[in-house]
């Protein structure tokens, strides 16, 4: 008998690539305690990005709107809310337990603030933890990055146990110790327990044995910052044999986050959570680690590797089994917005995912958008990717912010360069279905724009991915494109997306 979940827990692993999952087919690299948690899970097949990179993501899953027609990466803005003002108001208890910096900088600063609680462990990537670093820690190469806070970061971890994944598994597993099914948390006991894993997000770096484990024969420091690149061998940024280096470092990060996983796997088994908790495992995106000659999340079309991404999902009473059906991730929100009883007063874009998984609708949606604010927009059909690029310049853009925030570079841009502020063209606007102003900033061909809209556009792309999964046959150029192009107009039309949008796409 199917039961309604009386809490959740969202456990986001970032960066987390689908087809190296045993899970999913991989064999590469070892991950036992995922394939472990999907053998009692139903497994989404067709699961993709929304709203792209880190904090739309989040975006996605905390607010429910997609974001990335309107905006770049940003914080929640004053005419929304994050779910969690929502459960804060129905008596449930919110705890987030993260080591990814950008939910406490410039950009993200405020995603954490409606949780009833919010644990940060330190040292991740861009996380300003330390003032200066371990003499004892000697680096690694970087490929043309800037310095990083982690290289102050790193010579501090004495341990395993001291590097910010297994930390922030640690701090979940004592968190639902000491709380999970406590009648102190909330007026019934529920809660909701957001884990935001940044690992295995670079930089791929792990103590041995996990550091040598898939590349045993390398002989110095360990290549654990991949470079952001398209055709990085071709071009001479690496080579082939650093590029087998960076993609086992890649595989030793996964396979050590799979291992303090399964320690918090074992707590919530142990705490007899299956009997009343949803658990939801997912990512933001993937990774390229060479596919295509692609490496990072450069300014290229968003092929299978980065938006085709892994979501499973373990509920009281379902069996578990696969679904077919297409999903993204603003269905997460809508699905935790179903379980707990709960609206918000922006407009939201998901679709309960609880039809599906009582096996009540063999689907929920017949298409998703997928992109990067400034860049190409994606639509995924049940049969087909259609990757539509700006019709000329990249112009006209739209940019609707109050809080006027991005991701910050640490020094390798200045933040007025990255993000232009609003000039004298800037008006007051509203977002769909909300009547609180907002500014609205646009830009034209030849202006200085803000620096996820600074790409390289590849033209249009069409994939038929039943019969080209690896999408590697172009068909753009035809009637088929003609049908894709109309349904995405009238997909941005029902959207209500900026007219901007129309006129950069050639769909005017």
């Amino acid at each position: 008998m199917t039961v309604a979940p009386r809490n959740a827990v969202v456990i986001l692993l970032d960066s987390l690539n689908r087809h190296m999952l045993g899970a999913y087919g991989g064999t590469e690299f070892e991950t036992p305690n995922l394939d472990r948690f999907a053998a009692g899970a139903v497994r989404f097949t067709r699961h993709y990005t929304g709203s792209l990179p880190c904090m739309p993501a989040r975006h996605d899953i905390l607010c429910g709107a997609l974001d990335f027609l309107w905006k770049a990466w940003g914080s929640v803005e004053i005419w929304e809310d994050a779910i969690t003002y929502a459960l804060r108001d129905k008596g449930v208890v919110t705890q987030l337990i993260s080591d990814h910096p950008h939910l406490f900088e410039t950009g993200g600063e405020n995603y954490h603030t409606d949780f009833t609680a919010w644990d940060y462990q330190r040292g991740h990537e861009g996380d300003a933890w330390k003032t200066r670093p371990d003499p004892s820690w000697a680096g690694a190469p970087a490929f043309g990055r800037h310095w990083m806070p982690y290289d102050n970061s790193r010579g501090w971890f004495r341990g395993e146990q001291d590097f910010p994944g297994p930390k922030t598994m640690a701090a979940a597993a004592r968190w639902i110790e000491d709380n999970a099914g406590q009648p102190k948390n909330g007026k019934d006991g529920r809660f909701f327990l957001f884990v935001d894993e940044f690992d295995p997000h670079e930089p791929f770096d792990t103590p041995e044995p996990w550091a040598s484990k898939y590349d045993p024969d390398w002989e110095g420091p360990h290549l654990i910052w991949p470079p952001y690149a398209v055709g990085a061998e071709k071009r001479g940024v690496i080579d082939a044999r650093q590029g087998r280096q960076i993609r086992s470092q890649y595989g030793a990060k996964l396979s050590m986050i799979d291992h303090w996983l399964g320690k918090l796997l074992d707590v919530i088994e142990a705490e007899g959570l299956a009997e009343d908790t949803m658990v939801i495992l997912c990512t933001d995106h993937g990774h390229y680690l060479g596919e295509k000659d692609i490496w990072g999340k450069p300014g290229c079309p968003i092929y299978e590797t980065l938006g085709h991404i892994p979501l499973m999902i373990r509920m009281p009473g379902i069996e578990p089994g696969v679904r077919d059906a297409l999903t993204t991730a603003v269905d997460i929100f809508a699905t935790l917005a179903d379980v707990f009883g709960v609206t918000l007063r922006q407009r939201t874009h998901g679709r309960s995912l609880m039809p599906l998984l009582r096996g009540e609708a063999g689907a929920v949606r017949d298409w998703l958008l997928t992109g990067v604010w400034g860049r190409d927009v994606v639509l995924v059909t049940a049969k087909h990717k259609y990757v539509r690029g700006p019709a000329g310049e990249n112009a006209p853009l739209s940019m609707l912010s109050n809080r006027w925030s991005t991701m910050p570079t640490h020094g390798a841009v200045d933040p007025r360069v990255a993000l232009p502020l609003p000039d004298e063209r800037a008006f007051l606007d509203r977002m769909p279905g909300s009547d609180v102003p907002v500014i609205h900033q646009t830009w034209g061909a030849g202006d200085a724009v803000p620096f996820w809209a600074r790409f390289r556009p590849t033209g249009n792309h069409v994939y038929d991915l039943e019969t080209d999964p690896a999408e590697d046959e172009n068909l753009a150029g035809g009637a088929l494109e003609i049908q894709l192009a109309e349904q995405l107009r009238a997909a941005l039309a029902e959207m209500e997306a900026p007219k901007t949008q129309f006129e950069r796409l050639g769909l005017a």
